[in-house]
């Protein structure tokens, strides 16, 4: 009975003539964030915000990106695989982060529009083509990635801001805060008659890592024990909560960051290690150094805890709370890359500073994305498993549930359109709009069930990867394809690719029917949406 009220409900609100009906949608995006960072997923970090919208909705537990930023963002806003739309390479077709997409595949807010939403950004873009073109009606525009306590560089709808000579006090979390808080002040003064639509892509906790000295002072010796012990507490918890039923991966010392930079190790200095060595093989200076990244890695959740949680009571303020749908992911898994660069790095200068350029490394990512495998950029579990907390009072009956069902964020845009009572359009200004290949969520909001679909696919940078049903096929760029059972060994540790080759010729020949069919519709839309030439420089690309 429960669960009927719960879809009568979710009916009543999508389906209703009145825009007031239609819920309000805020999807909150982290950045490097690993799988088990948050309290709600067995992380230590205090997070109490986000805690309690997962106490009070639910948790998916098998919710996947696609292992990068900008892939992840065009595939979230548009409801494609990045592929499809030139926002990440194929074999045969070109494509990446200066991939412009084709004119048919528009973003999330140019389909609510005529249905009376407003939509509103803040935070990090890293999509192609200005922000107010893609149908926000308002946006702030974090273009500065390399320095948390300056404004330069970012925009305010689409226009460059300057901050004063002698700008401080600016912190780009706590920023991205505000102006979400003023759009949602003036949403509520100016069209309260309307429903919104607000993206809040924060860049924490994404390298450098920079943090208020406050918020690193609250974690400035947690971690001096170890990412080993970290893990094992971290897994503990997921066992016990009931987020994972696998084993725990081991820590594979031979990987380590995804691109080499020599140079930047000699500047970090003797604390800098580049590989998930046993804690007990380093340094007491390594030891301090890492654990004194992992604190600011820390701090820069807690922040942003902190700042959703102003978001929230202004919700609550404007009496939206309860008709709206908040989402909460990451954009891929916690990040093994070891770089300098933007402003540099002083290593006489406060660990967190401006002055200093720091990233996790492999020692800590793979704490920070237990139980599951490898880091960002592969297409293991590590890099591509994502939270997904759903938090909607008057459109989900169910508290503190898990969610089993594979997902990714594909589904979002029609898991919105669903909500918001809309079909998408066959056409755009005359340009067939090609069937996107996501599922919407909505019936998992009520009870956890499968959401039928015939796979999920992966590709980036070489590594590659397909999961139909509980099975996964995955290989590392250049190796050859490993096989898992993913509903007893999400932490891929028992290949079983040598045991059922059947499976993974079938599993194989899914994959490249995918890939088959993205290379044609990318191909075909490339004479008219010719892609730039050279583009980012390798280094400074593969950073983001």
């Amino acid at each position: 009975m429960k669960h009927l009220l719960n879809l009568l409900t979710i009916l009543t609100l999508s389906c209703g003539p009145s825009h007031a009906a239609k819920p309000n949608i805020v999807f909150i995006l982290a950045d490097d964030l690993g799988f088990s960072d948050l309290g709600c997923y067995g992380g230590e970090i205090a997070t109490p915000q986000l805690d309690a919208l997962a106490k009070n909705g639910l948790r998916f537990t098998q919710f996947y990106n696609t292992a990068r930023c900008w892939p992840t963002r065009g595939a979230l806003l548009t409801g494609y695989y990045a592929q499809q739309i030139h926002r990440d390479k194929l074999p045969e077709a070109a494509g990446g982060g200066q991939g412009v997409r084709q004119q048919w595949a528009r973003l999330l807010p140019d389909f609510l529009k005529p249905a009376g939403y407003r939509s509103y950004h803040s935070g990090k873009w890293h999509i192609d083509g200005p922000v107010l073109a893609g149908g926000f009606d308002r946006s702030l525009d974090m273009r500065n990635q390399g320095n948390f306590f300056s404004a330069k560089g970012n925009s305010v709808d689409d226009r460059p801001v300057t901050p004063p000579a002698d700008e401080n006090g600016y912190y780009s979390t706590i920023a991205t805060a505000d102006h979400a808080i003023e759009c949602l002040k003036d949403h509520a003064t100016n069209h309260s008659d309307k429903p919104f639509f607000h993206y809040i892509p924060f860049i924490a906790p994404h390298f450098p890592l920079h943090a208020l000295p406050e918020d690193i002072a609250k974690y400035r010796d947690t971690y001096l024990a170890g990412w080993e012990a970290m893990r094992a507490a971290r897994f503990a918890r997921q066992k016990e909560s009931g987020i994972t039923n696998t084993t725990l991966s081991a820590v594979e010392r031979e990987v380590g960051p995804p691109y080499a930079f020599p140079e930047a190790m000699k500047k970090l200095g003797p604390g800098e290690v580049n590989r998930p060595l046993p804690w007990s093989e380093l340094t007491e200076e390594q030891r301090r150094f890492q654990a004194t990244k992992m604190a600011i890695h820390a701090a820069m959740i807690d922040r942003m805890d902190h700042e959703i949680g102003r978001i929230i009571a202004q919700l609550k303020a404007m009496g939206a709370y309860e008709n709206t749908l908040i989402l909460f992911a990451s954009d891929n898994g916690a990040s093994a890359e070891i770089m300098v660069r933007d402003g540099g790095h002083d290593p006489q200068a406060a660990p967190g500073s401006a002055a200093t350029y720091l990233c996790l490394g492999p020692g800590f990512s793979s704490a920070c994305n237990t139980p599951h495998r490898r880091h960002k950029t592969w297409v293991h579990e590590g890099g591509i498993s994502t939270p997904l907390i759903v938090h909607w009072p008057a459109g989900i009956a169910a508290k503190n549930e898990l969610r089993r069902t594979p997902a990714h964020v594909i589904d979002f845009v029609p898991t919105a359109l669903e909500l918001a009572g809309i079909e998408k359009p066959k056409d755009w200004k005359g340009e067939p709009i090609p069937p996107a290949p996501g599922k919407s969520l909505v019936p998992a909001f009520t009870k956890d069930e499968t959401i039928a679909r015939e796979s999920l696919w992966w590709l980036h940078e070489g590594h590659r990867a397909v999961r139909v049903g509980d099975w996964k096929l995955v290989a590392a760029n250049g190796k050859p394809w490993e096989l898992y059972d993913m509903k007893t060994d999400r932490a891929e540790q028992h290949n079983l690719a040598a045991k059922m080759p059947d499976k993974v010729r079938d599993l194989e020949q899914t994959w490249q029917q995918q890939t088959d069919s993205f290379t044609e519709l990318a191909k075909k839309t490339l004479a008219d949406h010719p892609q730039p030439k050279g583009g980012k420089g390798k280094a400074k690309n593969k950073a983001k």
